[in-house]
């Protein structure tokens, strides 16, 4: 359980230091904010979590596809940074696949 509440955390402050890098303060609270959801024991707050660690992936896969496509308009390497953002949208996906667990569920009344 541990584990995949740090997980969680992990993937939102890297989120948040996404946005905190393009000056977008507002979204950066709400990746901050996003883990207190875990103190609120109801199942449409860990289904809320899991959505936005859902949406976090997506996002990281449109900022991948965006820096490849500019990266290689300007002749620049791509590869790594592709690689990097990858990973994240795949910890993002994986924090909210560790969600749909029975033994969280149980945590996690209807």
């Amino acid at each position: 359980m541990t584990f995949r509440i740090s997980l969680y955390v992990t993937a939102a402050l890297l989120l948040g230091a996404h946005f905190l890098r393009s000056g977008e303060i507002a979204v950066v609270a709400l990746c901050v904010g996003a883990p207190l959801l875990f103190l609120y024991r109801r199942r449409w707050s860990l289904i809320l979590l899991q959505f936005l660690a859902y949406g976090a992936s997506g996002s990281w896969l449109i900022t991948a596809v965006l820096l490849v496509r500019d990266r290689q308009q300007s002749a620049q390497p791509w590869t790594l940074a592709a690689l990097i953002l990858f990973a994240a949208a795949l910890l993002s996906l994986v924090a909210g696949l560790l969600l749909h667990s029975n033994r969280i569920k149980e945590r996690y009344p209807e």
